[in-house]
């Protein structure tokens, strides 16, 4: 059985213009746990690994502002979006229930990473109020996983613990601390601090580079948000 779902329509990988076309979408956010959230995050955590480090900065820039509903010219990650899916290929992704399980379908024979990162972002964006906020916090909290995309991700997903307890009442300081930057830089100083500090304690982070592979998800989450506070500020 489906419980949510996600299509959309990409140009082939040799186009010269990178096109994303969304189709129909199924996103229920008003059941716990949030079915149209857990697709986008999970959309999210298989796909975003595959990026680059300068994309994954931008993805991050463009999550904020899609959610604050703020209207982005196109394109963006060099990928434009649009209505017209003359001559893109379709592409489905979905969760469905197999008896008391979750199952993820990703067709990724079809686009590149950088395209099904913008698709779940862009279906996000499509959601209004509580749940559209709710959907970007699954699909920030997708991106910290390592693992592989099942039960056990599922469940952190649908974890209600929230940074913003930790982050406080002073989420800039909290995120200078974080990064271990210094809070007199500013401009591209500051743009550089922060990536050079979110690299190197992300690699710190991951499993397979000594971190604990039992907080490294928690870890990363608090890295990419500390990232997201001082570049978005």
């Amino acid at each position: 059985m489906s419980l949510a779902s996600v299509e959309a329509y990409l140009s082939r990988p040799i186009a010269p213009t990178r096109r994303i076309a969304l189709g129909s979408l199924h996103l229920p956010i008003d059941a716990v746990p949030s079915f149209g959230g857990v697709l986008l995050g999970g959309m999210m955590a298989r796909f975003a690994r595959e990026l680059d480090a300068d994309v994954d900065e931008q993805l991050s820039v463009l999550l904020d502002k899609l959610e604050r509903g703020v209207s982005v010219p196109q394109p963006q990650l060099r990928h434009r979006l649009q209505t017209d899916r003359v001559g893109l290929m379709k592409c489905r992704y979905s969760l469905d229930a197999e008896g008391e399980r979750f199952r993820f379908r990703f067709d990724s024979r079809v686009g590149s990473p950088t395209q099904h990162v913008l698709t779940a972002a862009y279906a996000g964006a499509t959601l209004q109020g509580e749940a559209r906020t709710a959907a970007f916090s699954a699909m920030r909290k997708g991106l910290g996983w390592i693992g592989p995309i099942d039960e056990r991700f599922v469940r952190f997903l649908t974890d209600r613990r929230s940074i913003g307890a930790t982050v406080g009442s002073d989420p800039v300081g909290w995120a200078l601390t974080v990064l271990a930057v210094e809070g007199a830089l500013s401009g591209e100083d500051l743009h550089r601090a922060v990536a050079t500090s979110f690299r190197r304690q992300l690699i710190e982070a991951h499993p397979d580079h000594g971190g604990d592979p039992s907080e490294a998800a928690d870890r990363i989450a608090v890295l990419r948000e500390a990232r997201r506070i001082l570049l978005t500020r």
